[in-house]
């Protein structure tokens, strides 16, 4: 996760990477030009524990560690369970969450239950975190023909997130622990722990949806059927649909990451403590 100070704000003007501490691990953090985990890419990747909680607790540590106070906390995807999380753990630190395309259980297909899901979602992801490639290149080449990422919305960004989640140069692998992973995923399909973070939130929130799900031909992983739900949860939450978007091209491609980071930008401004801590 990357952190932008509460009254001191960074000015960067080229990437910069380091490592800080977390709930005794070290995690690498980044900052990247623009406005003002554990088990991933070259985080500690300890045998355990892992899951929203312990992840919410290696945020706290980080921004204490920095000298953050209470921030408004942006999470897309696996993140925005973590923002929610980190809320509940830590509510000194949170003074609004943005949820990108996360934060709540997806709608499931008709028919298929969570058991289902939760098997068929793990069986993919450990396939990907243990095929190797031959080339960085070769690995690029391998997502450029998959549909999750539409050849209009490819870009600088999008290789260089693909470029940090894998090590090595002629045989190239994923960075990501499977046992992280494993446990993560799984508890994505915890309902009950997840609603009720969601209903504990006491801060200002924001939830950006994607237009499609994980491919532009799928729908959406929280279609308006689901929303009724969701709101009851956080009954006050502002919420905006960003149209010509998926799951990952709300925040790596142009369309989605400029709309996005205006309305960082706006909701930051109107919660009280206006600073950003960003996750993925």
């Amino acid at each position: 996760m990357s952190v932008a100070g509460q009254q001191d704000f960074i000015l960067v003007t080229r990437e910069a990477r380091g490592r800080i501490s977390g709930d005794g691990v070290e995690l690498t953090f980044g900052y990247w030009p623009g406005r003002g985990m554990r088990g991933r890419g070259d985080s500690d990747k300890p045998e355990g524990p892992y899951g929203m909680a312990q992840h919410a607790r290696d945020v706290a540590a980080a921004m204490q560690t920095v000298g953050y106070g209470a921030s408004v906390i942006v999470g897309h995807s696996m993140g925005a369970f973590v923002a929610t999380a980190l809320a509940a753990e830590s509510p000194e630190l949170v003074s609004g969450i943005i949820m990108i395309d996360g934060g709540y259980v997806p709608d499931l297909p008709v028919g298929v239950d969570a058991s289902q899901m939760l098997d068929a979602t793990l069986a993919l992801r450990i396939s990907q975190l243990t095929r190797t490639y031959d080339s960085r290149e070769a690995f690029l080449d391998f997502w450029r023909s998959q549909p999750n990422f539409p050849a209009d919305d490819w870009n600088s960004w999008t290789e260089a997130f693909l470029n940090y989640e894998v090590a090595g140069e002629t045989t190239v692998q994923p960075k990501a622990s499977a046992d992280a992973v494993r446990i993560d995923v799984a508890e994505a399909f915890k309902r009950v722990e997840i609603i009720e973070r969601l209903k504990s939130l006491r801060v200002p929130v924001l939830l950006l949806r994607a237009e499609r799900g994980l491919e532009p031909k799928q729908p959406p992983i929280f279609p308006d059927s689901v929303m009724p739900l969701f709101r009851e949860c956080v009954p006050e939450m502002k919420e905006e649909m960003i149209s010509g978007t998926t799951h990952f091209t709300i925040t790596l491609g142009e369309r989605g990451a400029s709309r996005v980071a205006d309305l960082i930008v706006e909701f930051a401004d109107r919660c009280e403590t206006p600073t950003a801590v960003a996750g993925t």
